[in-house]
């Protein structure tokens, strides 16, 4: 590797500091050993000092790198960190808590449909070609109305937009599962998130497209999800292959990439050059990207942005290795990043694979996740 003169022996005298930001009121066990693990990373691609968990009790004269586990809401509490821009934090700020959920891929049932202050129409409008058909309400009326509407087409999904990992959704395919579901959701967070409402697809292919910058260095990629069955037998994300590279989008598509992943970069660009235009205040250095193809009741096919994630997430690990792997060689251009995420005690890490976590986590049970960089091409 040609490693920058100096690259890891050298450190400035005044390097700033790097800290993981616990931002939820729950922190699941399995997550923040990854992401402190993470942050090691991240302070070595800066070449700043580990400090581990942000600590408000203490105040710290150096700058601050922030790595928060969930997109922050606001431009107060941006300010009170000292977050100016995407150069201070791995993650992201929205101006709205709604804004970092699924509920802004779609448009409201009408105009005049409920929504929180700071909804944009203009985003709607501007993203309506790259996503599914869908619907998103924040009232039970609404939600009713709309789900009824798109019930004309076939089955739908419903989707509460603070679930991850595709937990919570639910297809329906008549109006009394429908009714049945919405009538199930909190209203209160209804009214401040909203419920997304979906065209179901058959044989999907779930696409991840992002980009990020840390330092000095962008990166992005495209790639594809897996799924797997957690210790409960419930279908959940399990891990993500990804193609990366040094630059912009732009750069990405330079690569011999097959016409699906063409589609899908494309579909994101729109989505996220929507994003940043449509919400001001809006920060983000972590930008990634879900993308379904896959056919719709009727058939047809069907390709679409789901949702965006502007915060550390479960591609990560290898979006970061892969950064990684950069700042240690200059002339590196492109590599493969893949995360992999297993339940059960018998999970095996795959072969040349870097074990982040392996253990018992209290909520989910046995669950081991890990990272491999190899060659693109590999």
């Amino acid at each position: 590797m040609n490693r920058k003169p100096g690259s890891g022996f050298h450190r400035p005298q005044n390097p700033g500091i790097v800290l993981l930001y616990p931002a939820r009121r729950h922190e699941p066990e399995h997550e923040r050993a990854v992401y402190l693990k993470l942050g090691e990373r991240i302070a070595q691609v800066l070449d700043r000092r580990w400090g581990g968990l942000y600590d408000a009790g203490i105040r710290h004269e150096l700058p601050l790198y922030l790595i928060p586990t969930c997109t922050l809401i606001g431009a107060d509490i941006a300010r009170q960190l000292g977050i100016r821009s995407e150069n201070d934090l791995y993650g992201g700020v929205a101006p709205a808590a709604f804004v970092p959920t699924k509920s802004i891929t779609h448009p409201l049932a009408s105009p005049d449909a409920f929504a929180p202050e700071g909804w944009s129409h203009e985003f709607g409008l501007r993203i309506e070609d790259c996503v599914l058909n869908g619907i998103t309400a924040f009232t039970i009326e609404d939600a009713i109305k709309a789900g009824e509407r798109l019930l004309t087409h076939g089955a739908i999904r419903i989707k509460p937009v603070l679930a991850t990992a595709g937990r919570g959704q639910e297809v329906v395919s008549c109006k009394a599962g429908l009714a049945q579901v919405v009538e199930r959701q909190d209203r209160e967070q209804l009214a401040q998130y909203g419920l997304v409402l979906e065209e179901n697809l058959d044989e999907v292919n779930t696409f991840s497209v992002g980009q990020l910058r840390i330092g000095n260095i962008v990166a992005s990629y495209v790639g594809t999800q897996c799924l797997t069955a957690d210790n409960h037998g419930h279908t959940v994300y399990g891990g993500s292959d990804l193609i990366v590279v040094r630059g912009g989008f732009e750069q990405l598509l330079r690569l011999k990439l097959s016409p699906e992943y063409q589609v899908a970069i494309a579909r994101a660009k729109i989505y996220d050059q929507a994003a940043m235009a449509c919400f001001p205040g809006l920060i983000a250095s972590r930008r990634n990207y879900d993308i379904a193809s896959g056919t719709s009741t009727a058939g047809e096919p069907r390709c679409g942005v789901l949702e965006q994630s502007w915060r550390i997430g479960g591609a990560s690990a290898a979006e970061i290795a892969a950064v990684q792997a950069f700042h240690a060689d200059d002339t590196l251009q492109v590599v493969q990043a893949t995360t992999v995420e297993l339940f059960g005690v018998d999970a095996q890490a795959p072969d040349g694979a870097e074990t982040l976590f392996s253990g018992n986590d209290p909520e989910l049970g046995p669950i081991s996740k890990y990272v491999k960089v190899q060659s693109y091409g590999n």
